[in-house]
């Protein structure tokens, strides 16, 4: 018998689980329609983005290579009638303000835009080209808030950050840290200055390796949950707690991936429905090596364990996701997968039922020039209903697309 976490966690997670709901769906499904192709100059190209809402329904996001200085760049969405209009809010300039920001932005408490690029920055080369930074965009341009120095803080932060409810920023790398094998930093404010610090250092083996790109999960009590992509006793990944204690953070593996035919290789965050239980995609695994959804529980002794709810199986039914999923109607996770679905065997949209593990694929993306190829970031609701994403190749332009559709 399975039983779903404590009280306590159930009130902690509530307010998220309620956030990622979708809010009056429409009963009317519609097919994923383009509302934007990149062209890879100035608007920017390689969307590998998240898309954010903001509260009048513009998006916002990400592309890897373009812009001014063919470097990347922060985008903006707008609706005039019945076309979306695009607009670079800031072209990165491939040095000390960033280079290839990759999974997209997050508003913080002031409407500002956060994120994260993998290389650029003040610290030394890493990878030849910087170890990357986090930045804010506001109306009156780009900050960086800090540049990675590879070890012992890491380097290569691909993922969209989040927030505690002081303000404190979170996220992680996959690469560098003490062991190089990643971590998971904060960011916290003094004044007009961004102060980092370590509050973990991935050891591989048993501590877990190379942090997800999939961005933390923080519950109403400031605990931050997330996954590895390696690492874990059977080297397949783990999912992570962190928890806070005055100045010093606790680190708990709650759940190691054994791979197929189990699930393995998280390559997305979390997810947690109103009573804490903990979902996500794994890469890899899976009854057929193809990927996996699961969840994670706590058992009548508050013990963790897993759940395989779906084995993917490639082709038409798609393959190997990398996506963050998301609750829509209740009870059902939506979320993409990077291979598979259509002829081009280039993404899906796809549902699978919390509680029996059914899927369905909504869509499979087939024709590249029209309708965009690996959607590898997931989807993003806005508050009638509708969900948006991002590919990260095909449109009119081969660049990648922004697209939308009503489930």
């Amino acid at each position: 018998m399975r039983q779903s976490v404590s009280s306590a966690m159930k009130t902690a997670f509530s307010a998220v689980a309620a956030s990622l709901l979708l809010a009056g769906a429409s009963s009317a499904s519609t097919l994923p329609k383009v509302i934007y192709n990149f062209t890879g100059g100035n608007d920017g190209g390689n969307a590998a983005t998240s898309i954010a809402v903001d509260s009048t329904g513009n998006l916002y996001g990400t592309t890897v290579v373009g812009g001014q200085f063919t470097c990347g760049t922060v985008f903006e969405l707008t609706l005039a009638g019945s076309t979306w209009q695009e607009k670079s809010l800031h072209s990165f300039g491939c040095f000390a303000d960033g280079k290839s920001p990759h999974g997209g932005v997050t508003f913080d408490a002031h409407g500002n835009l956060d994120g994260t690029t993998v290389a650029g920055g003040s610290g030394p080369s890493c990878a030849s080209d910087g170890c990357g930074l986090v930045y804010s965009l506001s109306p009156s341009g780009e900050t960086v808030l800090y540049s990675f120095q590879g070890s012992p803080d890491g380097w290569g932060p691909g993922g969209a950050v989040a927030y505690d409810t002081a303000g404190n920023i979170y996220g992680e790398t996959p690469d560098g840290g003490t062991h190089g094998q990643g971590t998971v930093y904060e960011l916290s404010r003094a004044g007009s200055t961004w102060h980092e610090r370590v509050i973990h250092n991935f050891t591989g083996a048993r501590g877990g390796g190379t942090g997800s790109l999939g961005s933390l999960l923080i519950d109403a009590s400031g605990d931050l949950f997330g996954v590895t992509e390696t690492g874990g006793r059977y080297s397949a990944g783990t999912v992570f707690e962190l928890s806070p204690s005055r100045r010093k953070w606790t680190f708990k593996t709650l759940h190691e991936f054994k791979g197929a035919p189990d699930a393995g290789s998280p390559y997305g965050g979390l997810v947690a429905d109103g009573g804490g239980n903990l979902y996500g995609a794994t890469y890899y695994g899976g009854a057929n090596g193809m990927g996996a959804v699961y969840e994670i529980f706590q058992n009548l002794r508050n013990e963790y364990k897993e759940r395989l709810l779906y084995s993917f199986k490639g082709g038409a039914d798609g393959s190997n996701p990398t996506s963050t999923l998301i609750f829509g109607k209740p009870g059902i996770l939506y979320g993409t997968s990077s291979m598979g679905g259509g002829s081009c065997n280039c993404g899906a949209v796809f549902t699978v039922q919390a509680k029996s593990g059914k899927e369905q694929v909504l869509y499979g993306f087939g024709n590249i020039s029209n309708d965009g190829a690996f959607p590898y970031y997931g989807l993003t609701p806005d508050a009638h209903g509708n969900l948006y994403g991002a590919t990260v190749a095909g449109g009119l332009y081969g660049q990648g697309t922004v697209f939308a559709f009503t489930p």
